[in-house]
């Protein structure tokens, strides 16, 4: 596999540098910020991305005193850029993993209750065995990860569904089943009993992810089957969040059982018809790259 520093144009050739620059401008919004971000003076950066709108016949750029933003030939051009961009980083990836070296970059994802694996012990193993690897995290939801591994914004990705949902245009497998588990907070009038069912909790306010989200699609059916209703007066993205919220006494939760245990100032009770979810371990379909298979292995491990 072979590399090029450059994409052969009718006239003229566009460098990755310059694709680099022009990703950090539009990141930043700023060619002072692209510029200390890339580690070159301002002048040189400005000047290479002008020399690329010459040989593009197209601004990419609106500059105003106040802001730097895309034209629509930047917008058209920036995905591309991207694309060739994290292409000549995986070739070089590549070819070190050939010689024996893992290096690039691992973007992991993963939801706010992840128990089936102690994600931050697995990278410390991971950084430990691999140390020139770069290593992002980003949290979300479980479905949104799901597509972000999709379109190779993430190579790996932990996430936690209902037992009834599939996962389609990725590979991945299946890492524990758990059950969810009521929070409530200390003085709250059910936390003195050691069960209850989701037709008591029905009557409670909830606090919850935002609709329609994978996590929150297990709760909603799990009432729905009941056939209970039940008001989710907090949306939340974090179960750190659900977790003052619940100990503020501005609602209850559900849980998984697995996941409580890390939490402070709240109270967990068994739910006796409790739904249950599904952690899962992702990764593209189109392939892994070295160090995403070199991450893999670590869980194996």
């Amino acid at each position: 596999m072979f590399v090029t520093p450059s994409i052969s144009m009718h006239d003229g050739w566009v460098e990755l540098q310059q694709m680099r620059y022009v990703v950090a401008v539009a990141e930043t919004s700023s060619f002072t910020r692209a510029a200390a971000r890339c580690l070159v003076v301002q002048s040189a950066l400005s000047h290479q991305i002008a020399r690329l709108e010459r040989e593009l016949g197209a601004r990419l750029f609106e500059r105003t005193s106040r802001r730097v933003q895309l034209t629509p030939a930047g917008a058209a051009f920036l995905p591309a850029a991207r694309q060739c961009l994290d292409a000549a980083e995986r070739a070089a990836a590549e070819v070190a993993a050939a010689v024996g070296e893992i290096r690039g970059r691992l973007a992991v994802g993963l939801i706010s209750t992840v128990a089936a694996v102690d994600v931050p012990r697995a990278l410390r193993e991971f950084r430990r065995r691999y140390p020139h690897v770069r290593v992002s995290l980003r949290a979300g939801a479980s479905d949104d990860l799901v597509e972000a591994v999709r379109q190779g914004i993430v190579e790996v990705a932990f996430l936690g569904l209902p037992t009834t949902a599939r996962l389609e245009g990725v590979d991945g497998r299946e890492l524990a089943r758990d059950r969810l588990v009521a929070v409530v907070a200390p003085d709250h009038p059910l936390a003195g009993e050691s069960e209850v069912s989701l037709e008591r909790l029905s009557a409670e306010p909830f606090v919850d992810l935002p609709h329609k989200t994978a996590g929150r699609i297990q709760s909603d059916l799990a009432f729905e089957a009941a056939g209970l209703t039940r008001d989710v007066a907090f949306e939340v993205t974090t179960a750190y969040l659900t977790a003052r919220l619940v100990e503020e006494g501005l609602g209850v939760a559900l849980l998984p059982s697995t996941f409580v245990p890390q939490l402070t100032g709240v109270t967990t009770i068994e739910v006796t018809d409790a739904p249950a979810r599904v952690e899962h371990v992702i990764w593209s379909r189109a392939g892994r790259t070295p160090a995403a298979s070199a991450f893999l292995a670590v869980l194996d491990g």
